[in-house]
């Protein structure tokens, strides 16, 4: 019998507390080392939060873009042992260029305000419970329901933000249930809804669907038995299935009790899965499709054919986090790839679309669950050197033609996650820009910079000169201001 729910919620807060301070203990056995490759030069921390005017603009800004790139990433303050900093785990800061009638009115950062990062900068908690082992939001930044949220995945609540990027509470967006959410949600061009694959740090044996309205409101949920405590980032959606990836990196006990900050660890024994839900569908109609070993830290879009097989296009790891405590460190095959999922007889087929190092898929989000033809993707380095986690190229690949072009932004630069925004109006799914920041290796001022989309090799169109460095991070996205809600602050 289940817990009566006010008893539940004491328990899972005891249960979170007590693992915390298990894990600060067993993190505790790492010598301590001052070197970690992921807290130095392009990766090293902003000590202050920064707020800019006057910034300096080579080129035109397009005069209809009236809203904020934003990027977020982790941004650690006062690590006790830098060799056991694990990237993906540090505190989160948010970075946003304004832009609107043309012009770059200006660069802010802020620090995202969860409950450890109030506490170690001395100000108030925000409102609003907090839940998991950790709440570092780190990872994302998206608008929904009419308001702008910072994500992270394996159990904390999502935090929202207002326009002056302060952060005003945690909260599962508008609805009260005490459920994990995700860094890597879709949402439906069509509904509004928000769909989300979720797990839970503190749950290994399952993680859950979640389907939220576009208001905000819990519509459907499913709780999906696993094994192993799956690291779930990302999902897919076509109009009506959601896809679910069981794959090959895991919760590891044995890391766990080594002092890892991070305890999920590449395990090539257990049998990889992808399932098939239907939108509303109980646990029982998931559709599994077995798979070789690999790992997907994102999708690039799935469909539906009229024969019922069901297509995901994905950046597919051959392995990840072999071994490292600090970051995907490991060099490692990382291709654009197409599954094909036969409805009926369990077999998948897939086609190597793209053999280069790439990752940080990004599409015109109208064709979210529907066919597109242009994927956007930015190069990857050789893996054992941390600061080419990411490369200097931009791809636009066209996976009806099997085209692609590039663009290199030059030896010195390394460009993060590259977000498509579509002019209004446009009938073309190609029809727009594509913005990015861009780190120096040098350390010097971080740039951004726009592109039309159709024309990827004349170059940036607009180059926006930042105030400061801005560490490589996580994920990007364009917040248009006119659809935040009305009167939003």
């Amino acid at each position: 019998m289940p817990w009566p729910k006010p008893l539940s919620s004491v328990w899972k807060n005891t249960l979170s507390k007590s693992i915390q301070y298990g894990a600060e203990i067993l993190h505790s056995r790492i010598p301590y080392s001052p070197d970690n490759p992921y807290l130095e030069g392009i990766f090293a921390p902003e000590r202050q939060e920064h707020f800019s005017t006057n910034l300096k603009v080579e080129g035109q800004i397009p005069a209809e873009l009236d809203g904020a790139l934003m990027r977020i990433g982790p941004n650690p303050i006062n690590i006790r042992n830098p060799c056991n900093y694990h990237w993906f785990t540090g505190d989160g800061m948010l970075h946003a260029l304004r832009l609107k009638g043309g012009e770059a009115h200006w660069y802010k950062s802020s620090y995202i305000g969860s409950a450890s990062v109030q506490k170690k900068l001395h100000r108030p908690q925000i409102p609003g419970k907090t839940r998991g082992v950790a709440d570092a939001v780190n990872t994302n930044v998206i608008h929904f329901a009419g308001k702008i949220w910072a994500l992270v995945e394996a159990g904390a609540y999502p935090v929202e933000l207002n326009v002056a990027l302060e952060s005003k509470r945690h909260h599962l967006f508008e609805d009260d249930q005490d459920l994990p959410f995700t860094a890597h949600p879709h949402i439906d061009p069509e509904t509004g809804d928000i769909h989300a694959v979720c797990y839970d740090a503190l749950s290994q044996n399952k993680v859950l669907y979640l389907q939220i309205d576009s208001k905000g409101k819990l519509k459907h949920h499913v709780d999906i038995q696993v094994k192993h405590g799956p690291m779930i980032h990302d999902c897919a959606i076509t109009k009506s299935q959601v896809l679910i990836l069981d794959l090959n990196v895991n919760f590891s006990v044995r890391s766990a009790l080594k002092g890892s900050m991070l305890p999920y660890q590449w395990n090539p024994k257990r049998q990889a899965r992808i399932g098939i839900l239907p939108f509303g569908g109980k646990a029982i109609a998931i559709r599994w499709y077995e798979i070789d070993p690999c790992f997907i830290f994102h999708t690039v879009n799935a469909y539906e054919l009229d024969s019922g097989d069901v297509v995901m296009d994905a950046v597919v790891h051959c392995k990840a986090l072999v071994s490292s405590i600090q970051g995907p460190i490991e060099d490692q095959d990382i291709r654009l790839e197409r599954f094909i999922f036969e409805h009926g007889t369990g077999k998948v087929a897939r086609t190597i679309l793209s053999e280069m190092k790439q990752e940080f898929p990004r599409i015109n989000d109208a064709y979210t669950g529907q066919p597109c033809r242009y994927v956007y993707t930015i190069s990857c380095g050789e893996f054992d050197d941390p600061s080419h986690v990411s490369s200097n190229t931009l791809f636009s690949h066209d996976v009806e033609t099997g085209n692609s072009e590039s663009y290199s932004f030059g030896e010195n630069w390394v460009t993060g996650e590259v977000i498509f925004v579509a002019r209004e109006g446009a009938q073309a799914e190609n029809d727009g820009w594509l913005m990015s920041y861009i780190h120096a290796l040098d350390c010097s001022p971080s740039k951004v910079v726009i592109l039309d989309a159709q024309h990827i090799t004349e170059g940036p169109i607009a180059t926006i000169h930042l105030p400061v460095r801005v560490p490589v991070g996580f994920h990007c996205n364009w917040i248009d201001y006119r659809k935040l809600r009305a009167n939003y602050s």
